[in-house]
């Protein structure tokens, strides 16, 4: 076994992983990976839980109901699902003598810094108490316009607001290849450095049981591995694989490698707030250059060419280039009315973002 084990870790199970292809649980997988995780608690790991899986449950359980709409459909089968689903889990977790909680949670729960503290205050108490969290959306409650676009997004989440030290991502596919993963002349790519990008190997499709899909896991394991934290992909289809990544064995994986210098736990949950942003400021291009190009730079009015969008001091808002492009994301130090009074001013030195709260896309 490998002596620099991680501290922390977060652990995502996809839907096709969980549940067999007729819609209902796969119990005995549920089991073995529940055995992985007992394990990694006995070599002193803290592991928090992404699971899906509670949609498929609920539908294996309901297969005789009325037409419904996909909404209402999701809702009904979550409600159901989700039951069956942390049973399932308490009674494992149980058997090896530790105790899970359920934490359900929305998208919305992310987009205000009270309700995102607050709901890392629950994991961390959880997990001072040798509590393990099993996390899903709140499918029950959640509409199309709050979803998340699957639990690859809330593990991603997750694993920046709990600052972990690796985040596991295990589907019903060895990882990302080289090319179409049917063909044998294919192959598992093992490791992706900073800053590397291997989009042109990502498949567009989507899984069967869930709404995710590689393009989702890939955008997902790039924020994180930026935000310092390593993720790997991996088939938890195959035995032992938690055990095994973590043993430092070699298995059929993708590996997102860590940046070296993380940002500040502020700076993570602005540039994981950007899909709450309230408006954009627009930028010359010798503020952008600045930015992106000079850490520890703030956003000055001179370098403001437009401001959009109605937003109050200590929102969340967009930088944009010349070019239209997102370079940053924000948290703003006055409203929309006086950003847009300022732009463009010379002499002001009071930043409308700081760099303390800007975070580089």
């Amino acid at each position: 076994m490998k002596q620099n084990l991680p501290r922390r870790i977060a652990v995502k199970i996809g839907s096709n992983v969980l549940t067999r292809a007729d819609g209902h649980l796969d119990v005995t997988r549920v089991s073995a990976i529940v055995d992985q995780i007992a394990e990694l608690r006995a070599m002193g790991l803290e592991v928090i839980v992404i699971s899906s899986g509670a949609v498929a449950s609920g539908r294996g359980e309901l297969a005789d109901i009325k037409r419904l709409d996909p909404v209402s459909a999701r809702q009904l089968y979550s409600a159901v699902g989700q039951a069956k689903l942390i049973n399932r889990y308490f009674e494992l977790f149980r058997e090896h003598g530790l105790a899970c909680g359920q934490v359900l949670t929305m998208k919305e729960n992310f987009s205000d810094r009270q309700h995102y503290l607050n709901l890392k205050n629950c994991f961390e108490v959880m997990l001072a108490n040798g509590v393990i969290p099993v996390v899903n959306e709140n499918d029950t409650v959640s509409v199309t316009e709050l979803m998340f676009t699957d639990n690859d997004e809330l593990s991603g989440l997750i694993a920046a607001m709990m600052s972990v030290d690796r985040l596991i991502i295990l589907s019903n596919i060895d990882g990302i290849y080289d090319g179409d993963p049917s063909e044998a002349s294919s192959s598992v790519i093992k490791e992706i450095l900073p800053g590397e990008d291997i989009g042109r190997h990502i498949r567009k499709s989507k899984s069967s049981m869930g709404r995710g899909g590689m393009t989702t896991k890939y955008n997902i394991a790039r924020r994180a591995a930026a935000d310092g934290i390593a993720v790997t992909i991996a088939n938890g289809r195959r035995e032992n694989i938690l055990v095994d990544l973590l043993s430092g064995k070699d298995v059929p994986s993708t590996t997102f490698v860590a940046a070296a210098v993380s940002p500040s736990g502020m700076k993570t949950w602005i540039g994981h707030s950007e899909g709450f942003a309230k408006g954009e400021i627009h930028v010359n291009e010798g503020a952008a250059e600045a930015i992106v190009s000079q850490p520890g730079t703030s956003l000055l009015p001179v370098g403001v060419t437009r401001v959009e969008g109605s937003f109050e001091k200590d929102d969340i808002v967009k930088v944009v280039n010349p070019e239209g492009r997102v370079i940053a994301v924000g948290r703003v130090g006055c409203n929309s009315q006086k950003a847009a009074e300022w732009a463009g001013k010379h002499g002001s030195r009071r930043p409308l973002i700081h760099t303390d709260y800007i975070y580089i896309v």
